[in-house]
């Protein structure tokens, strides 16, 4: 296969077609390998326009589309003096993703071994500004809040209130809401104690490990 003209078509057919339209977000994908995070039975669908499982043993986790991805980068509008959560590392790549246009990104992740395969394929790849941390990420993380964006990389019911919490006036957390197959992706910016909630898209995504299933805030 020939890496940079399947990266190409990538952008060129799935990407862009789906309203991407981001300089900054189409150029990163080119910089940020996603095939360096993608598990090796699977490197021959790196830039398939689908989900990538990841083989883990807490649950079935996968990687979005690269569609899906790209359209997150961009309802966020990354600033490069952010300070980014997000819950669910998986392979490490959309965090390696945000950490590209941010300052500093926590990504925590519920499965311990999943949690090595993100810090090592980080590492693989020189990002020196993510750091991975294992637990559940939907208490958030208290100690080094609060946030300009949250990123919550798999679906929920609902959005914890924990986490509202823990995102700055001003700031943004992208979620996907809701149960298969009707999921919305939103995202939700606050002012002060106010929440907007826009719908960005619809899509199906795999949900987060709630452990806790703790109080929630409903919009």
């Amino acid at each position: 296969m020939n890496i940079e003209r399947a990266r190409f078509n990538m952008v060129e057919q799935q990407i862009r077609p789906w309203n991407v339209l981001d300089l900054d977000v189409l150029d990163l994908l080119y910089v940020v390998k996603r095939e360096h995070f993608v598990p090796p039975a699977y490197k021959h669908l790196a830039f398939a326009d689908t989900e990538i499982p990841l083989d883990t043993a807490a649950s079935a986790t996968r990687m979005f589309a690269p569609r899906v991805e790209a359209r997150v980068l961009q309802a966020l509008a990354m600033k490069p003096h952010e300070k980014v959560l997000e819950v669910g590392a998986g392979s490490g790549y959309m965090a390696g993703l945000l950490g590209a246009h941010a300052d500093h990104v926590w990504t925590i992740e519920i499965d311990p071994k999943q949690a090595e395969t993100a810090r090592a394929n980080l590492d693989r790849a020189g990002i020196t500004n993510v750091v991975v941390k294992v637990g559940n990420g939907l208490v958030g993380l208290l100690e080094h809040a609060s946030f300009d964006v949250i990123m919550l990389s798999g679906a929920l019911a609902a959005i914890p209130a924990t986490l509202l919490a823990q995102l700055k006036s001003g700031g943004r957390l992208f979620a996907f809401v809701g149960s298969a197959p009707a999921m919305q992706a939103q995202l939700i910016t606050r002012s002060g104690d106010q929440f907007k909630t826009t719908v960005v898209f619809e899509t199906v995504v795999e949900s987060l490990i709630d452990p806790a299933a703790g109080s929630t805030f409903t919009f």
